[in-house]
């Protein structure tokens, strides 16, 4: 079981923001943006690499919920950017699909 799977399950506790039957979103414990949120499935899916065709509605879903958040949070207007990382050379540290939500401040690009 995944990290984000016992969060899912309320086996872990976290700050959550946002949930639905399909998603749940909360703040990231290690923010790098000041509002840092974690949209996540809560059927687990390891990477977007290995979605499937079935899965499309529910990736929809984490980007509609994650615009729908940066509302709520007072980022959408100002910007804000989303993150999926896939594999260890993309940064991917947990094997549970998610999408970071990053905002609050200017983001830079390249990041790193």
């Amino acid at each position: 079981m995944t990290l984000f799977e016992k969060i899912v399950a309320r086996e872990i506790p976290a700050d959550i923001v946002f949930e639905d039957g399909d998603c749940l979103a909360f703040r990231d414990i290690s923010p790098k943006a000041p509002v840092h949120i974690l949209v996540v499935p809560k059927r687990a899916i390891p990477r977007v690499a290995e979605a499937v065709p079935e899965d499309a509605a529910l990736l929809g879903r984490l980007l509609l919920t994650a615009a729908r958040i940066a509302k709520s949070e007072g980022i959408s207007d100002s910007g804000f950017r989303l993150v999926v990382n896939n594999g260890g050379d993309g940064g991917e540290t947990v094997t549970h699909l998610h999408v970071h939500l990053l905002g609050g401040r200017a983001l830079g690009w390249p990041p790193g």
